[in-house]
């Protein structure tokens, strides 16, 4: 469950991965202008928007081999956006170091649902 700004509680996954990805868009326009935080932020962009993307793509797959392999690539990016997220938050000294955090949570606890998803789908 994750709560958006009026602290209702979103259940969507659909929904909870897109915000996913527009918090981390959010978060990365206050990051310091570094070369190191323009690669990382590139890539926790692509990872972050790939989790949900790829969720959406297994909710059309055609066959139960392809939602297993589009939920283990949401979960692999979802993982991917938690290193960097956490390369990002440890390598600066950041005011909302609050926000940081809590997107590594959001990316963890992503990535527990889609473990989950793929131990149902067995």
């Amino acid at each position: 469950m994750n709560k958006n700004s009026n602290s209702k509680p979103v259940y969507d996954l659909e929904e909870r991965t897109f915000r996913f990805a527009k918090d981390v868009r959010l978060f990365v326009k206050t990051l310091p202008k570094t070369i190191a935080n323009s690669e990382d932020a590139k890539q926790v962009i692509k990872s972050s928007g790939s989790t949900g993307a790829n969720y959406i793509e297994a909710n059309e797959a055609l066959s139960k081999k392809d939602f297993s392999m589009r939920i283990k690539i949401s979960r692999k990016e979802s993982k991917e956006s938690m290193f960097w997220l956490r390369l990002i938050n440890e390598t600066n000294e950041l005011e909302n170091h609050k926000e940081a955090g809590r997107l590594i949570q959001e990316a963890s606890e992503l990535t527990k649902f889609f473990s989950s998803i793929l131990e149902k789908t067995k």
